[in-house]
């Protein structure tokens, strides 16, 4: 698994807290769910952060994978 930047809803509104216990994820709280985002280098770190918001009896919505950002490109026209 290549690593993927997630976004990880969690209904309801987390505290920085909580939130710390999910390690170098940010975390954006909203008015009925929070959203953590962060880079996932593989599938069992996924799994653990699964077990983690299991553990702390959070009720999870979604689990989205970002698309990654577009490489850049040169605009100069190349002749030969």
């Amino acid at each position: 698994m290549q690593p993927t930047m997630h976004q990880i809803s969690i209904r309801g509104r987390v505290t920085e807290r909580l939130g710390s216990a999910l390690e170098g994820i940010r975390l954006q709280a909203g008015a009925t769910e929070t959203v953590f985002t962060g880079e996932i280098r593989e599938k069992s770190e996924l799994y653990g952060l699964f077990d983690r918001v299991c553990d702390l009896g959070l009720e999870l919505l979604s689990v989205q994978p970002q698309a990654a950002a577009d490489p850049p490109t040169d605009d100069k026209e190349t002749t030969r």
